[in-house]
């Protein structure tokens, strides 16, 4: 025989479900919205999603059925540390942040917001790069410094939303995008910017950057190429402007042109948006559920908080009840089952230990009958009572006929008839032949 051919294949990856041990201890986040639907909170959920990748779920779809269990139930296998949500109710929007799967749980009212699409389109220079977001961004905090447990919860909620960096072994290439979180403490609000980071070389005049930079340069007003790099007041763009703390000295080569290892270069920032103004309003132990470790606007007193905790404690003894007592009840249930598929099992060996009991009876009959007469018995001698129907045997109706039955009936009768007819002529022939007189 020929070899066999064989179809087309994908061959098999063994390591297709093994991941990095970057990819998995990097802080992956779902970003999602609840409440009132229109206005722009779907919108300023997408952009969030933007700030927050590539460890996030940018194209999650989210169902009014969807409850925050649904979420926290597959936040495990992929790796989900933190949801945020954004919520609208008839006194603004909320933005609310918890670390899965226990909390705690940190509440933020929103005063002011504005889209990516309006802080992008109000910019006179215009500078979204795709790449940038391929990298997580650097996270950047003001002002967090300050005495109460509200400031260290915030501080580490948001450190930990965004990957930890090594300065030893970071690539500064992949540092494009920065995210800024201000504290104010006058007003106890919290500004939200997002930056896209762009280095630029420091100087070097506009004509030699743009040569260094690839571009082809308009000579048009110059009678020599010197006169174009060395013409007055052709300074890099916005260098007069520059403040010397945003030069830096770079310890890694970049890959943007102007860019040299040792060489100093200045920082600026391009904003991408979406701006936010926020106010932490409350902090809660556990998971949208749990004690109240800080609030804003209300305060209560020791005498409160223990009849709160008292409360809490005995709901908390009332559902391990209930859970035993469902626990018991599913055991009896299913000893109940069980039980009864025993007997199920008790009576069908009963019947089939019957029927073999009759077949042995049928058996020895014959072999009586056998002995005492000497031949063998008829099949249907002990084949059981006569006129009973076996299942094996198809129905038979007495009324109905088949075809040929009828056809020979029906050609009888014809028969009959033609016979009887011929006897009649064979006797009214005969009258005449004795009545015919002789001449």
């Amino acid at each position: 025989m020929g070899k066999r051919k064989r179809g087309r294949s994908v061959k098999k990856n063994l390591n297709q479900n093994i991941e990095s041990n970057e990819l998995v201890r990097a802080p992956h986040s779902f970003v999602i919205h609840r409440g009132i639907s229109g206005g722009d909170t779907l919108e300023l959920t997408k952009d969030f999603r933007k700030v927050m990748e590539p460890f996030t779920a940018s194209s999650l779809k989210e169902r009014k059925k969807n409850t925050i269990k649904d979420f926290v139930a597959i936040a495990g296998p992929l790796h989900v540390s933190h949801l945020s949500i954004f919520s609208k109710t008839e006194l603004g929007m909320y933005l609310k942040i918890m670390r899965l799967p226990r909390g705690p749980t940190l509440t933020f009212k929103i005063h002011n917001y504005s889209l990516a699409r309006d802080v992008i389109s109000s910019l006179k220079k215009q500078r979204v790069v795709d790449a940038a977001f391929k990298h997580s961004p650097l996270i950047v905090l003001n002002s967090f410094s300050g005495e109460g447990l509200q400031f260290k919860l915030m501080a580490s909620m948001f450190q930990n939303m965004f990957p930890t960096l090594n300065l030893t072994n970071i690539d500064l290439n992949t540092v494009k995008r920065c995210v800024l979180m201000n504290y104010n403490p006058a007003t106890k609000l919290i500004d939200f910017r997002h930056y896209c980071i762009k280095i630029t070389p420091v100087g070097i005049s506009r004509g030699v950057k743009k040569v260094v930079q690839g571009k082809v340069p308009n000579l048009s007003r110059c009678n020599d190429i010197t006169e174009f790099f060395t013409k007055a007041g052709m300074m890099s763009e916005s260098e007069a402007e520059d403040d010397p703390n945003n030069h830096v000295v770079l310890a890694q080569k970049i890959a943007s042109r102007g860019n040299v290892e040792s060489g100093k270069s200045a920082i600026r920032l391009s904003e991408l948006g979406p701006r936010l103004t926020l106010q932490l309003i409350k902090i809660e132990d556990g998971l949208l559920d749990g004690e109240v470790l800080y609030h804003e606007l209300i305060h209560k007193t020791e005498e409160e908080k223990e009849e709160i905790q008292r409360k809490r404690e005995q709901k908390r003894k009332l559902k391990e009840k209930r859970k035993k007592v469902q626990e018991a009840n599913k055991k009896a249930k299913d000893e109940l089952k069980q039980k009864l598929k025993d007997q199920s099992l008790k009576g069908m060996r009963k019947d089939t230990q019957n029927e073999s009991n009759t077949e042995l009876e049928k058996d020895d009959d014959a072999q009586y009958y056998k002995e005492d007469v000497g031949e063998e018995p008829d099949k249907d001698l002990f084949s059981g009572p006569t006129g009973v129907k076996r299942k094996h045997e198809p129905l038979r109706y007495k009324n109905k006929k088949k075809k040929s039955d009828s056809i020979d009936q029906k050609n009888r009768t014809n028969q009959n008839s033609m016979n009887k007819g011929n006897r009649r002529m064979n006797k009214f022939n005969k009258q005449n032949t004795n009545n015919k007189k002789v001449y």
